[in-house]
């Protein structure tokens, strides 16, 4: 969740700075429920990961609410890192031991 923070905390930050937006706030607040059997490989019927995300961005500066919405919308289509949590993504993991 903090790499999603971080990746549309840019998007933000360079989709106000585009339009000449000064912020006077930025912040973001990412939350999910994580079952722990699941991670812990206690029960195999649990997913080991999040159904659902939340995320609430808090943003205040010169800018009009419409481009504020702009600016949001322009983050979710352009941010690598909410791309890659919205949709599956094939991972190839490989392993060295030396």
């Amino acid at each position: 969740m903090a790499a999603l923070n971080a990746c549309i905390t840019v998007g933000y930050v360079a989709g106000a700075a585009a339009k000449g937006i000064t912020l006077d706030k930025l912040e973001i607040e990412t939350a999910g429920a994580l079952d722990l059997r699941g991670f812990l490989g206690i029960d195999a019927s649990v997913p080991p990961g999040y159904d659902t995300i939340r995320y609430i961005v808090r943003i205040k500066g010169n800018g009009t609410p419409a481009q504020f919405q702009e600016i949001h919308e322009t983050v979710m289509k352009t941010s690598p890192n909410y791309f890659n949590l919205s949709r599956p993504v094939r991972l190839d993991a490989r392993l060295t031991v030396d």
